[in-house]
């Protein structure tokens, strides 16, 4: 059983997103504001996090700032439609997702089992699969670890996803939109600035200088493709 915690300054929130997870086997660990859901990742096995934005003490923006120093679970924002420079931001501090209040119960279950997997996977030391290498990119899909130059880098599992779709297919174009559908395994319905954010990330840890990738290019118009390199 794996634990998801769940932060949310809104008693009924919890309550309801407790109902759905539980009833699909999870345990749910509660949290009401930033502070609480650190001090619960800090002494529990936590898998996933649906954190919302917007609460007292410490919102959910200074907490994924906090958060993301520490541990590469992946996490879920919950924001209100409002809130789209909120979510943006979220992204780019490092979260992994958001859903929007009021939330579909069948969509925030797919998501969840849909990162919780990426993450179980790529903490696994049993899974098959082959090292790819494309220049000094390395991927290790059995461990799950990606070195650059020699160097292990730390990322996070939809990082880790987007980068080995682009391995995996060098010299493919592949769009945000089709980026988004096959790592979420969802529709996109405008998600293409959740794909770009992540793009941007992952330059930022794989290339020497991201403002001018040998990598991960930018086709113009189209998306984004990986580069051959020797």
């Amino acid at each position: 059983m794996y634990n998801v915690l769940v932060c949310d300054d809104e008693k009924d929130i919890v309550n309801a997103l407790k109902v759905y997870l539980t009833s699909e086997g999870y345990n749910v660990i509660e949290a009401h504001n930033g502070r609480e859901a650190l001090e619960a990742l800090a002494n529990n096995d936590i898998k996933l996090v649906l954190m919302d934005i917007m609460m007292p003490e410490m919102d959910g923006i200074s907490a994924m700032v906090e958060l993301r120093g520490k541990y590469n679970v992946p996490v879920i924002l919950l924001t209100a439609k409002g809130e789209y420079t909120d979510k943006i931001l979220g992204l780019n501090v490092g979260a992994d997702d958001y859903i929007t209040k009021p939330f579909n119960p069948i969509e925030v279950i797919a998501r969840v089992k849909s990162q919780i997997r990426r993450y179980v996977d790529l903490g696994s030391d049993n899974n098959s699969g082959d090292v790819i290498i494309n220049g000094g990119i390395e991927i290790d899909d059995k461990s799950k670890q990606v070195t650059v130059d020699g160097e292990k880098i730390c990322l996070t599992p939809t990082e880790y996803e987007i980068l080995k779709l682009f391995a995996e297919n060098v010299g493919n174009v592949f769009s945000p939109k089709e980026i988004y559908r096959r790592v979420w395994n969802e529709d996109p319905f405008g998600a293409e600035n959740t794909v770009l954010v992540h793009i941007r990330h992952l330059r930022e840890k794989v290339e020497i200088n991201p403002a001018e990738p040998r990598y991960i290019i930018a086709v113009w118009g189209h998306g984004y493709k990986m580069e051959k390199r020797s």
